[in-house]
């Protein structure tokens, strides 16, 4: 066990120092390269910081307002806890928007009702299940200049429905 922890150490500074070695033997300027890359890096950052202060006042206020109490009352009215655990419902609510907060969130239903309850495996299954779906098209479509994303909403909120269903019959399955 030690040895896959020494290992494990070593790789980083190894796969630099072979990027560094490969790059002098290609005679390829490597620190302008390094450079360039952190220059285009930072350009990246400040495009995308909008879009992450947005998401992130977004998720805080979904939180703060009671809009997921709401809905998982709604929910909870429509479909039985048998079914699937309305409890649940903030958490694929705020997968949608933040996969931090989403985790957060699943700590909190960690604490109350256990990691091995059928609640616990639940979100679980639907945090592995499911994709931060405003996030990841606001961040690559901003990065790609696209500004029609015609179908892509529509089907990636499907895929999550789709995972979110798919986490609750596993792990009925399951326990």
């Amino acid at each position: 066990m030690k040895l896959l922890f020494y290992l494990s150490e070593l790789l980083l500074p190894f796969v630099v120092f072979y990027i560094i070695c490969y790059g002098m033997a290609a005679k390829v300027p490597v620190y302008d390269s390094f450079i360039r890359g952190a220059g285009n890096g930072l350009e990246m950052v400040v495009k995308l910081a909008p879009t992450f202060i947005g998401l992130t006042v977004a998720t805080g206020v979904l939180r703060a307002s009671g809009f997921l109490d709401l809905a998982a009352t709604l929910i909870g009215r429509a479909l039985p806890d048998s079914i699937f655990p309305s409890a649940l419902v903030p958490l694929g609510i705020l997968k949608l928007f933040s996969s931090s907060a989403a985790t957060g969130l699943l700590l909190d239903i960690y604490k109350q009702y256990g990691t091995d309850s059928l609640t616990g495996l639940t979100a679980s299954l639907m945090l592995s299940s499911t994709e931060t779906v405003f996030y990841t098209m606001s961040v690559y479509y901003m990065a790609a200049g696209i500004k029609k994303t015609r179908h892509t909403l529509c089907g990636a909120l499907l895929a999550s429905f789709a995972g979110i269903a798919a986490s609750a019959m596993l792990a009925r399955l399951m326990n």
